[in-house]
């Protein structure tokens, strides 16, 4: 086993140690997240310090980046109790801008997290720093820019609108055709003699007129990040409900980007009832290849109380897997 080697998911880096042994200074191996390669360093002395910087290089040097993270340590085991750091918001040049002191002893072997909160850069040409989650511009990248700004102005300002949308506490005017070009399921609703090509009207009675609005932004092309992120959860069960592929791609790696503790269990539930095989292995690795079910055994309880046995049977499968004798 490479003593050295940092396993990633997401914004989630794991260093599992062996053993110290004799030594008193141990330095990871590189490892990426974001645009940047970062090691961990140990120091063993009164106290185990741990740092984290990245590599030196020109980008980290021109650009280096201000992290928001936290830190864990604890034994390898079923019974490990962690140590964790406060949130630490740093901008980090060198091994000398971020140690972390633990007050503890670990003997045998331990593990290290650090799970990245948020990395900003600073523009090159100077200004305020910016985050790298999520990529700015990828849900622009299937259309040119002038053809996106006339969809845009064409649902806007109701330009030539032909058809109805009723949510669940407003409506909203939208096009026949490119609500047709977008999704197979609304192409046969226009297509055939069926009471939307009647009346003209579609009822979406399970999004709220905000959602729904997401979902015209994708469909025509204009949809900003924040809007994205916050309704994407919707915007999953629309794309599936509509046929809607690229949206539930796209819904499926955002999804992945920010797999953590506290949500891990909900993404899980979400990649069954879908059919995201992606989300659902990355789910699944976070918490038995990362050891991260350890921290949520009440709400592993309650989940099982509630999900599919299918779903129960997969993540067994999965504890075998992890769990078999060398």
């Amino acid at each position: 086993m490479n003593d050295s080697k940092v396993e990633t998911i997401s914004r989630l880096a794991q260093w599992r140690i062996d053993s110290l042994g004799p030594c008193s200074f141990r330095r990871s191996d590189a490892f990426k997240v974001g645009i940047w390669n970062w090691y961990l360093s140990i120091e063993k002395n009164r106290y185990l310090y741990v740092r984290l910087f990245p590599e030196p290089c020109r980008t980290s040097k021109e650009q280096p980046p201000v992290a928001r993270f936290v830190l864990r340590v604890a034994n390898a085991g079923a019974n490990r109790k962690p140590y964790i750091s406060p949130v630490h918001e740093r901008l980090l040049r060198t091994s000398d801008d971020f140690v972390w002191p633990v007050d503890s002893t670990f003997q045998g072997r331990f593990i290290i997290d650090v799970e990245f909160l948020d990395l900003k850069i600073s523009p090159i040409s100077g200004g305020e720093a910016s985050s790298i989650w999520p990529n700015q511009g990828a849900m622009q990248a299937f259309a040119s820019r002038s053809t996106l700004q006339s969809l845009a102005r064409m649902l806007g300002e109701g330009i030539h609108t032909d058809v109805t949308i009723n949510t669940l506490n407003g409506s909203l005017r939208a096009h026949k055709a490119i609500l047709s070009a977008s999704s197979p399921v609304f192409a046969s609703m226009f297509t055939h003699d069926l009471k939307e090509k009647e009346s003209s009207t579609i009822n979406i009675e399970d999004m709220s007129l905000e959602s729904c609005t997401a979902l015209l932004s994708y469909v025509y092309g204009s949809i900003n990040q924040e809007e994205f992120w916050k309704h994407r959860l919707s915007l999953l069960g629309a794309a599936n409900k509509y046929g809607i592929a690229d949206l539930k791609e796209c819904c499926e790696e955002s999804l992945m980007e920010d797999i953590n503790s506290s949500n891990v269990l909900e993404r899980l539930q979400e990649a069954w009832l879908y059919q995201l095989n992606k989300l659902k292995k990355g789910c699944l690795t976070y918490l038995f290849d990362f050891g991260k079910i350890y921290d949520l055994r009440e709400e592993i309880n309650t989940f099982f109380h509630h999900t599919d046995r299918e779903l129960m049977l997969e993540m067994f499968q999965e504890v075998l897997t992890v769990w078999k004798p060398i």
